[in-house]
């Protein structure tokens, strides 16, 4: 059974749910929310709803389970795995395996890896990709300052990495500059020296179409949440044969084919990828969440990235107009999907989202990103003393009103100051007597 996805006749880009939402603010105002965060978190896609509506009933226990329900969980469970591995253009042969997100999904394959395996990362990656990596064959590369650095700097670090398994870590796209990497000619070097090649799509897998064949990569890693299905689900691409070896990530039901009692000791047979590393019930909403998201942005491609840059470039442009700002940038000579981090002059990261939201109704992303190394690096660049940043993403729910409002509001808070007094708490900015009501099934 394959529960049905409907196509959207139109040209538009798909409808997210709450783009309607209207939030309160701390002048007593109401207005629609102007979510310029999704790097973080992507809304839910209507489609991706319906679709999970339309699986709700049937759910039931996946893998075993005889009743008529449990077998149609299974069988969409499973066809997951084909729509997923459609989306990113992996091999035949490549596992699939259910994750619970981008970060569970690197942690994963970091357990698989053959002992000694030298594995070589740039330090500007996201701490999900850069820290499950330990020990003296970890080499962590310095934050290029080009594309052509970055292929030259890989190079040398796998001339010198000890003879073995080599295993190279890189982003497609970087969630603090939202600046696109050279995966292809990477993983050319990578494979000039023996290596293989790990992508964290999480920040290009909303954006942009991904081939993994094309690109060359062994392994990738996304999360439902990023592609517009908020429903707890990840996933892993890859070869099996360093899964199939490895003790299983986690244990218990499902990751075992059989368990005899040997007295003193239990015998255990682990079951084979993918099911090796997807002890416990699954997911198998979430999963088919994230299998509808990706059907329905392949359908969308053209659409999708054609929104996106027209509201980045009104995005840079009008941020450029803003007293004091300056953007945050690795590499500045490629192209980027829709992220911008930037500081400006004078002010505390913290404050502008803080204020962002409570006068303007909008919704930005403040701090380090989860990147801390990459984003003190730029911003020591830029002069400042600060390890912080503002960063505006832009995804399907975005439109010209809520850029138009973000570069208005900056300008207004630089030049004109805060219409409201905030103070500081546990770390946080935020405004003085705050009566903004709490919808009700928080109240």
């Amino acid at each position: 059974m394959t529960l049905a996805i409907t196509p959207d006749a139109t040209t538009a880009v798909p409808a997210v749910v709450g783009s309607d939402l209207r939030v309160p603010l701390v002048t007593g105002e109401r207005v629609t929310y102007a979510n310029l965060d999704h790097a973080a978190s992507a809304p839910c896609l209507r489609e991706v709803r319906d679709a999970v509506d339309e699986l709700l009933p049937w759910y039931a226990s996946v893998h075993r389970g005889a009743g008529f329900a449990s077998q149609i969980s299974t069988r969409v469970y499973e066809q997951a795995r084909d729509r997923v591995r459609r989306f990113v253009g992996a091999r035949s042969s490549d596992a699939v395996v259910f994750t619970r997100n981008t970060t569970d999904a690197l942690n994963l394959l970091a357990r698989s890896v053959p002992k000694g395996t030298a594995v070589v990362l740039f330090d500007s990656e996201h701490h999900a990709a850069l820290l499950p990596w330990r020990g003296p064959n970890v080499q962590r590369v310095s934050t290029p300052s080009s594309s052509s650095a970055a292929l030259a700097a890989l190079d040398r670090a796998l001339a010198a990495a000890p003879v073995g398994p080599r295993l190279v870590i890189v982003t497609g796209a970087s969630n603090v500059t939202g600046e696109l990497w050279p995966v292809k000619e990477l993983a050319k070097v990578a494979r000039s020296h023996g290596a293989r090649i790990a992508l964290d799509a999480a920040q290009l897998a909303p954006h942009r179409p991904i081939d993994a064949r094309e690109l060359g990569v062994d392994y990738l890693a996304f999360s439902g949440h990023k592609i517009y299905a908020p429903f707890g689900a990840g996933v892993l691409v890859g070869r099996s044969d360093w899964l199939q070896q490895a003790q299983p990530y986690l244990v218990g039901g499902g990751a075992t084919a059989k368990v005899t009692d040997h007295g003193d000791r239990l015998g255990v047979a682990w079951s084979a990828v993918p099911e090796r590393h997807e002890a416990g019930s699954p997911n198998v909403v979430g999963v088919h969440a994230l299998a509808a998201a990706c059907e329905i942005l392949s359908r969308h491609w053209e659409q999708t990235i054609a929104h996106e840059q027209e509201l980045l470039q009104r995005l840079r442009e009008g941020l450029r107009t803003v007293p004091g700002f300056r953007e945050l940038s690795i590499f500045s000579d490629v192209d980027r999907v829709g992220v911008v981090s930037f500081t400006v002059s004078g002010f505390d990261a913290g404050f502008l989202a803080a204020a962002l939201s409570a006068e303007y109704g909008i919704g930005v992303r403040d701090g380090a990103f989860c990147a801390h190394v990459v984003v003190g690096r730029l911003v020591k660049k830029l002069g400042s003393h600060e390890e912080r940043a503002v960063r505006a993403s832009i995804g399907l729910g975005t439109t010209a009103e809520h850029v138009d409002r973000l570069v208005a509001a900056l300008r207004a808070l630089v030049t004109e100051g805060p219409k409201w007094t905030y103070t500081q708490r546990d770390g946080r900015w935020v405004p003085e007597d705050d009566n903004r009501t709490l919808p009700p099934f928080l109240a």
